[in-house]
C-alpha cells in the first residue's frame, strides 16, 4: 500500500490539472448511506409502498404521487442535514486551491463538495439544497423554506407563492438532462487533465466512462479509491482498496512533506 500511495502522490505533485470524479463512497465517511443513484436508501429493497426506490424517486412518481417521493426525498435531505463533510471533501478542496485547474465531477447530491472549498465543480445530478416551483418562478433553499428537511411539515412542500408543487433540484429518476450532460462533457473536452481520481463510484455512465476512456488512451494516470473492486477498476493504473477519507488524508500528507523538503 504504502508503494502505491508514493506513487500516487508523485502523480499529484506531477500533475497540473487534476479530475476528481467522485461517487457516494466519497460521502461514506460522513456517515451518509451510499445512496443508489440519486436516492438508494434501500438498495436491493423495496420501499414501504413496495416499489423499487428508483420508482419511488423518480419524474413519474412526483407528478402522480408527489407525497410518495418526498417522503423518500426527505429523509435523504434529512441525513445530509445531520452530517457535514469529511476530510475527504476537504484534501480535494485543498488540491484545488494549490492546483487550480483541478475539476471536481460529482454523482453527489449533499453538497459537500461545494461546502468544504471546492469551486470548480460540475454537479451532475444537482444539489438536494436547492428548492424550486414547478409553477412559477420561485427559488429558495432547502435551509430557508424547510429548515435544512429538519422542520416537521405537511409534504409535499407547496409553494409560498403560487401554492405549486416544490420540489429539489436534482435528476430524479426517469430524467436526462440534455443540456446539463453536454455543458459537462464541454467542459471536460476543453480540459486537459494530467490525472483523474475516481472515488467511491461503480457505476459506468457516459459522462465517467467518457473522460476515463479518453484519458487513457492518453496515458493519463487513473486512481481508483474503492473499498470494494469494480466494474471501472480494470481501467485504472492504480487501484487503492480502502475508504477515501483515510486515503486522500494519507496522499496530502505525502505530498506536503515533499512539498516542504
Amino acid at each position: 500500500m504504502d508503494n502505491i500511495l508514493n506513487a500516487v502522490a508523485d502523480c499529484i505533485l506531477k500533475a497540473e490539472s487534476i479530475l476528481f470524479i467522485a461517487g457516494a463512497g466519497l460521502s461514506a465517511d460522513s456517515g451518509l448511506p451510499t445512496y443508489r443513484g440519486v436516492g438508494g436508501l434501500f438498495e436491493g429493497v423495496l420501499t414501504q409502498e413496495g416499489i423499487p426506490i428508483e420508482e419511488a424517486i423518480s419524474n413519474k412518481m412526483l407528478q402522480t404521487r408527489p407525497e410518495v417521493t418526498w417522503k423518500y426525498l426527505w429523509q435523504i435531505g434529512a441525513a445530509c442535514h445531520r452530517t457535514k463533510f469529511n476530510r475527504a471533501h476537504e484534501v480535494i478542496a485543498q488540491i484545488e486551491s494549490w492546483k487550480p485547474d483541478t475539476l471536481v465531477l460529482t454523482q453527489n447530491i449533499d453538497g459537500f463538495e461545494r461546502a468544504a472549498g471546492s469551486k470548480n465543480l460540475i454537479e451532475v445530478h444537482g444539489r438536494l439544497s436547492e428548492l424550486y416551483c414547478v409553477n412559477c418562478s420561485y427559488r429558495t433553499t432547502a435551509e430557508e423554506l424547510l429548515a435544512g428537511y429538519s422542520k416537521p411539515m405537511n409534504l409535499p412542500p407547496k409553494c409560498p407563492v403560487c401554492g405549486g408543487l416544490i420540489r429539489p433540484d436534482i435528476e430524479l429518476f426517469g430524467e436526462h438532462h440534455m443540456s446539463s450532460s453536454e455543458e459537462t462533457f464541454k467542459m471536460l473536452d476543453n480540459a486537459t487533465i494530467d490525472l483523474i481520481f475516481l472515488i467511491g463510484t461503480s457505476r459506468d455512465y457516459p459522462y465517467i466512462t467518457k473522460p476515463l476512456y479518453k484519458a487513457h488512451g492518453l496515458n493519463v494516470p487513473i486512481v481508483e479509491i474503492n473499498p470494494a473492486e469494480t466494474a471501472l477498476s480494470e481501467i485504472a493504473d492504480y487501484n487503492i482498496r480502502s475508504t477515501a477519507a483515510d486515503t486522500l488524508d494519507k496522499l496530502w500528507s505525502i505530498c506536503e512533506k515533499r512539498r516542504g523538503s
